[in-house]
Formats: structure tokens, C-alpha cells, sequence
């Protein structure tokens, strides 16, 4: 009798196993925060085919299913896969190929790190980036006299860290003829004592980079899965690239046909007539990885190189109202054009003068229009009483600029302007949702050093004792939701990632502290353990 009833135990238990529903992967013993409409959290979920099919209990979906692999958590904190709503993911790449200036503490410090590139590399043409005069001693643009005694014959440009002014030596200033008396509309050629200084401001940038030798196909192959490699041991799993050109795209594609290239990315096109006519003509291009419908335009150039467009002079220079990139005419035709199409359209605006001219330009062609989730990218500077044109413009906003600019910020702007500076709480308010991104390789790529940012308001030193002006400091779930949901949103694409719900790709990632909890001096310390994007660990 006990044989026969082990053996009914048996049957029944292997009939029980046997009901179970197959997945590929089960992630249990996880503290979830699935950034759903009420922000609830779960034990365990399901995925079959890189998608969601279950959210719930441990028990739940033990219960109910069985899987190939399975995840144990581990008790630690598992969110969606970070989104990037603003960066230059293949110009993250490109910079693995260059001088990084970033941190130099003077203009020797920018010189003896190129020499020291060049004696490893010894290239033709020297680029590099990240210098900020802001970080020096002598807080001035440098000039190129030392550049053009040390390296007469190679040409060399050095990009600002915010990617708005270069300094070139003559021999690069050479390959596009520039002289004391170049011109260009928005943009600044910098001369001193009637000498050329070698800064190019904004469009002049293009006087030197028009004729710069272009990357083959190799280098950005190599640029796009380097950058991917830093960005995953990070979380993100979806990066927003703020300006690609359509090689740079079709290249993407090909990567993500391959499967060399998993990071799903959405790629702002960036503006110019050509590639308007193409893309309008062709439509939206929509894969599982790639996401093209929007594109990228300059309203003006960068507070830190006095090139943002401000409606009263610059506090710390007289007389200077900064620099329109794009002059009006051009951004209203432009975006009448993409209002009558399904793109979106994304526009940098630094300065309240240019913030201002582009909410008046998206309310106007958008009128009667819905849901079209133009962005204005930045929104660094806002008047008082344009905040309330925000209503159906979105915030896409980096909350390190905050923190990278708060030193000098108010030396620009002056103590009645910085009020309506870096104002990410009033643009919440005024929209309903932020979307957060970096900005990289402008600012660190670390997705935590934008969640801290965001809630701190404060440099890695705890700088300034309080926060900087910490009424508009974002709360931990608006953060995440800015970093998840609401980057989703910006996209487009909240019915397929942002969170960990149901229907949704499992893009994820598991981290070794709460960031919900965990001490917020602690947050940009935060490790991930894994990043997962489609159920596969990256």
C-alpha cells in the first residue's frame, strides 16, 4: 500500500511539473522595482522569445513556470534597463580613438597629453577632446602658439568637452583656409590682437572639419561596439544617439543585422536638407534595435563656451548675447515639414533666447496636432514665463550639467537668471515627464552619476553643503522614471520597454544596492552585477 501510494505521489507531482508553462528564462529571489503606472514591486518574472510573459511572487511564478535558464537574484535590486535619452553613443567610440583632454588642469596639461598620444600613435592628423578652460587656473580660451611650434606640419584640433568650440593649430586651420577674416553665420571665429587664436565657435567648427579626412567604415564599426561594451557594463540598454549621419545609421543596421551590434538605439538624425529629403521620404524606420523618426537640430551653442543664445547680454561679458546655430528661418520651414510628417523633431537649446524661440516655433506648427512628443533637448536656461510653453513640448534634460556647471554658472547668467537654470523640477511640473540622459562624452556615461545628480544636486564631494538650488531636485522614482518609462515615452516606445511589465522586452539589469534606498552618497558607487537586453545577458 505505501509503494502504491509513493508511486501516486510521483505521478502526481511529475503530472504538476508537466502543466507548468516553458519559458527561456525565470529571474527569481529579486527585489524588482517595475516602474509600472504604480510603481509596484515583484519577487520574480517570467521571459519566452526576449519578452516579458509574467510578473508576480516568487512562488507565483515558480509555480507556474519551468525555463531553460533560470536567474537567481540573490536578494539584490533589479530595475529596467536604463535609456540614455541624450547622448553620442558613436561619438563615445570615436573618443576611444582620440587624445582624451578630459580633466586637464591647464593648457600644458592639453599639450603634454598630446604629445604623449602622439609619440604612442603618431598620426597624421591628431583629434582629440575634453578640455574645459572652466577647470583651469586661467579661466580663458587658450590659443594655438605652442601647438603650431610643436607640431608645424600635422594638423590637430581639440574639441571643448561640450563639443562646441575647437582649437586647431595653423596647420589644420591651413586645410580650410581660415584667416582673420573668415566668417560664418552661427558661429565665431576667435581672433585676438588681430591674430588668429586657432578657437573655432560653433559652425566654425565646420571651417577646419569639412575638410578633415572622414572615418571608414572600420573605425566606426569599432567606435559602435566599443562604445556598447562601456555602455552595457553600465546598464543601459537603450541609448539615444543626438545627432547621426545616414551612413553612420545604415551602418547601425547592418551591426544590428549581424548581431555583432546589440544595443538598441535611437538615432536622431542630424539635420541638414539631404537628409531631410531622404528620411521624410522614406518614413520611419523601425526595428527591435533600432528606431529612426526623429531629428536632431542646434538652436545655439553651449553656456560654457558663451555660445547659448541668452535674451539679455552674458553677466560676465557685456555686449554678448551668445550664438543662434540655426537661424530662425531655417528652424520654422524645418519644422513645418516635420509636423506634416510622422518624425519628431529634437532641438538643443542651451540659452533662454533660444529656448524661447523654439517653444514658439514646435507650439505654432503644432497646433492641433497630438501627441507628437517634439523635445526640446537641454532646456538649460527658461524664462520665468516660458515655462508654461512646456505644456506639450518635452523636457529631454542632463541633470550632470547641473552639477558640472554650478561653479561658474551664475557668473554667466547673473543671480536672476540661474533661477530659472537647470529647473528640472518646473519642467516636470510643466509637462508631466522628464526624459534623462548624459549627454556623453560631454559628461561621464554613468547612469548613476545622472540619478544622483538628479536627487542630490551635488558634486562626488558632497558640493555644495544642501544641494544646488534643491527646489528643483527630482525624487528617487521620478529619476527612475526619467531614466526608464519616461525615456521610453520620449521614444515613442513605452509599449515595448521602460519597465518590467508584461509584453515588454526583458531589458534589465541587476545592481549590488538599493538605489531606491541605499545612502545617496552611495549612488554613484553602484555596480551591475548584469545587464540583460532581450533575455540575454550582455
Amino acid at each position: 500500500m505505501k509503494k502504491l501510494i509513493a508511486l501516486l505521489v510521483l505521478i502526481s507531482v511529475f503530472s504538476c511539473q508537466q502543466e507548468k508553462d516553458q519559458a527561456d528564462l525565470i529571474v527569481t529571489n529579486a527585489n524588482i522595482y517595475t516602474v509600472d503606472d504604480a510603481f509596484n514591486k515583484a519577487e520574480a518574472f517570467a521571459v519566452k522569445d526576449g519578452k516579458i510573459i509574467a510578473v508576480g511572487s516568487q512562488s507565483e511564478i515558480e509555480s507556474k513556470f519551468k525555463a531553460i535558464d533560470t536567474i537567481n537574484a540573490d536578494g539584490n535590486t533589479i530595475v529596467p534597463g536604463f535609456i540614455d535619452a541624450h547622448c553620442h553613443f558613436l561619438g563615445l567610440g570615436f573618443n576611444k580613438q582620440a587624445v582624451n583632454l578630459v580633466g586637464t588642469t591647464s593648457f600644458e596639461d592639453v599639450v603634454k597629453r598630446v604629445t604623449n598620444f602622439q609619440n604612442a600613435h603618431n598620426r597624421d592628423f591628431i583629434i582629440g577632446r575634453g578640455w574645459d578652460q572652466n577647470d583651469w587656473e586661467e579661466k580663458v580660451f587658450p590659443n594655438n602658439r605652442l601647438l603650431n611650434k610643436l607640431y608645424p606640419d600635422t594638423p590637430i584640433a581639440l574639441t571643448r568637452i561640450d563639443g562646441h568650440a575647437i582649437l586647431c593649430n595653423q596647420a589644420a586651420l591651413d586645410l580650410g583656409k581660415v584667416t582673420v577674416d573668415s566668417k560664418i553665420e552661427g558661429g565665431e571665429v576667435v581672433v585676438e590682437n588681430g591674430e588668429l587664436t586657432g578657437v573655432l565657435v560653433d559652425n566654425a567648427e565646420n571651417l577646419v572639419m569639412d575638410y578633415w579626412p572622414k572615418p571608414s567604415r572600420v573605425d566606426v564599426v569599432e567606435a559602435l561596439l566599443a562604445a556598447q561594451e562601456l555602455c552595457f557594463d553600465l546598464g543601459l540598454t537603450t541609448v539615444d544617439d543626438a545627432g547621426l549621419k545616414r551612413g553612420a545609421i545604415e551602418i547601425i543596421d547592418s551591426l544590428h543585422n549581424t548581431g555583432d551590434l546589440k544595443m538598441r538605439v535611437y538615432a536622431m538624425v542630424s539635420a541638414s536638407e539631404e537628409h531631410l529629403d531622404y528620411f521624410l521620404n522614406k518614413g520611419v524606420i523601425k526595428t527591435d534595435r533600432l528606431n529612426v523618426r526623429s531629428f536632431k537640430f542646434y538652436a545655439d551653442g553651449a553656456l560654457g563656451s558663451r555660445g547659448a543664445m541668452l535674451r539679455e547680454p552674458y553677466s560676465d561679458k557685456p555686449g554678448h548675447l551668445g550664438l543662434l546655430v540655426t537661424d530662425l528661418e531655417t528652424l520654422n520651414k524645418s519644422a513645418e515639414r516635420i509636423a506634416n510628417s510622422d518624425y519628431q523633431m529634437n532641438t538643443h537649446a542651451i540659452g533662454d533666447s533660444a529656448n524661447h524661440a523654439v517653444l514658439q516655433t514646435y507650439n505654432k506648427v503644432l497646433k492641433g496636432k497630438e501627441d507628437r512628443r517634439w523635445r526640446v533637448e537641454h532646456a538649460q536656461v527658461v524664462s520665468p514665463e516660458d515655462f508654461d510653453l512646456y505644456k506639450n513640448i518635452m523636457p529631454s534634460i542632463q541633470p550632470t550639467h547641473a552639477t558640472s556647471d554650478m561653479y561658474w554658472a551664475e557668473d554667466r547668467v547673473g543671480e536672476d537668471r540661474i533661477k530659472g537654470a537647470y529647473a528640472y523640477k518646473q519642467l516636470l511640473k510643466a509637462y508631466g515627464k522628464v526624459a534623462l540622459g548624459t549627454d556623453f562624452p560631454v559628461e561621464q556615461v554613468s547612469p548613476f552619476l545622472t540619478f544622483y545628480a538628479a536627487v542630490a544636486r551635488q558634486d562626488l564631494k558632497q558640493y555644495p553643503e544642501g544641494g544646488f538650488q534643491m527646489e528643483n531636485a527630482l525624487t528617487r522614482e521620478e529619476a527612475l522614471r526619467g531614466m526608464t518609462i519616461w525615456a521610453a515615452y520620449s521614444n515613442f516606445e513605452e509599449d515595448e520597454k521602460g519597465s518590467i511589465e508584461v509584453g515588454k522586452f526583458a531589458d534589465f539589469i541587476i545592481l549590488d544596492k538599493d538605489i531606491m534606498t541605499v545612502d545617496v552618497k552611495e549612488i554613484p558607487n553602484i555596480k551591475v552585477l548584469k545587464t540583460v537586453v532581450g533575455g540575454e545577458v550582455q
